[in-house]
């Protein structure tokens, strides 16, 4: 077999620099919450592919489900020859998603092509143009995501022109200075010297930032959001692509909003490792594009479709919104406690299993500890992801059926490494 440096070499010689890579080591087997390496080195995996495998790697009901899939067919394009497993799929998450009144949903394959739909029906519906996002924001790699998206280095820099008519206000964020407060009149004040509202198709914003640095949106700035949105005939996107299907404690994070949005963007854990992405919204609207305007040659594919049944039936089966809660409430605390005997630990915040910890030194960003402890955490086989403005936070993205005694191992040595500083 293939080793770790073998693979690297030929990786670095085949493949494009521009796909950047965080681990040295290559995947050989994963099981729920661990990964082996082709040395067979195991990693505790605290990244769960950026936020997709909340029932965990390899659940043996995705499995199942698709493999019994493999047994019928695995495409015929949805467009051309339509299947049942699809329609029942945009049934459930119809049913499911924070709505107002009836919805409809449509399927694509990544987040990214989720947000560029969810932009299109949007203008479609509205007959308007502009889209504004927060500072912060991560809404995909393609040209309307990256324009869309809030942080230049490394998404934007060097890609040229971005779309038109799209603009940006702070999000808030008591680390950065930012209240609702601030957010709102910041749109005021765009509405004056920037983009008449009229123009507004929409406004899209992530209930919890993720590359921003997992900070929640205050119900207040969603409320006020909603009351904007109202007043000016705007849509409101809320991007689930990250929070979606139990991340939070609910299956979607706007369920902790009194406030409904009119488009919701999801993918990554709602296939369980399969890529499969979509847009539900309030029926009106999604019915406003004309026949053959949404669409994708692999959306709705059929193993990915299988895969999420089973993910939406293991989230209600065994629980994983109260166990989301659980989790993270269990590591809030547990960050908690060393942010009371550690200076540099300048916040603790999240919903559900949405945490993060951001450090600081003197008050400035120390994105230098966070890659240390990112590293350390590696060579001891804990894998952590970075997120924020400054890559100053350590953002938990584990799977939500993790197993206790695993969960704990973690956090001891969590524990050991931020306390070793």
């Amino acid at each position: 077999m293939s080793t770790n440096a073998d693979l690297k070499q030929r990786r670095l010689a085949a493949a494009p620099r521009g796909v950047g890579v965080m681990c040295d080591f290559h995947a050989a087997q994963a099981d729920n919450a661990l990964i082996t390496d082709v040395e067979g080195k195991q990693y505790i995996d605290f990244a769960a592919g950026i936020a997709v495998l909340n029932t965990g790697h390899r659940h043996p009901r995705v499995v199942a489900a698709i493999q019994e899939q493999l047994g019928h067919f695995t495409h015929t394009a949805y467009q051309i020859v339509p299947y049942e497993s699809a329609i029942a799929l945009a049934e459930r998450l119809n049913a499911l998603a924070p709505i107002a009144g009836p919805a409809k949903t449509a399927f694509f394959t990544t987040g990214a092509e989720a947000v560029e739909n969810a932009v299109k029906i949007a203008r479609y519906a509205t007959g308007r143009s502009a889209v504004i996002a927060f500072n912060g924001a991560f809404h995909g790699r393609t040209l309307m995501g990256l324009t869309l998206t809030g942080k230049v280095m490394p998404y934007k820099g060097g890609f040229g022109t971005m779309v038109s008519d799209v603009y940006h206000v702070p999000f808030p964020s008591a680390m950065q200075g930012v209240e609702v407060s601030d957010s709102l009149a910041a749109l005021e004040m765009l509405f004056k010297v920037d983009v008449d509202p009229k123009r507004v198709a929409a406004i899209i914003i992530e209930p919890v930032q993720g590359e921003g640095g997992f900070n929640p949106a205050p119900p207040a700035l969603m409320e006020g959001l909603r009351k904007l949105c109202d007043q000016h005939g705007m849509l409101l996107i809320a991007d689930e692509v990250q929070t979606g299907f139990g991340r939070t404690g609910k299956m979607f994070a706007m369920e902790h909003h009194s406030v409904k949005a009119d488009l919701i963007t999801m993918a990554k854990s709602l296939g369980g490792g399969m890529p499969i992405s979509g847009v539900v919204g309030r029926a009106e609207i999604m019915d406003a594009p004309h026949p053959g305007g949404l669409g994708g040659t692999y959306a709705a594919n059929p193993l990915a479709v299988a895969a999420s049944h089973a993910v939406l039936d293991i989230i209600e089966d065994e629980k994983l919104c109260a166990r989301a809660q659980a989790l993270g409430s269990k590591l809030q605390a547990r960050l908690r406690t060393l942010q009371a005997a550690d200076a540099g630990i300048a916040d603790v915040r999240g919903l559900g299993s949405m945490v993060a910890v951001e450090f600081r030194k003197n008050g400035v960003p120390d994105a230098e500890r966070v890659n240390a402890l990112v590293q350390a955490a590696m060579a001891q086989g804990l894998l952590l992801l970075t997120c924020g403005m400054y890559g100053n936070v350590v953002r938990f993205l584990y799977p939500l059926t993790i197993e206790d005694a695993l969960f704990d191992r973690a956090l001891d040595l969590l524990d050991t490494l931020i306390q070793g500083r």
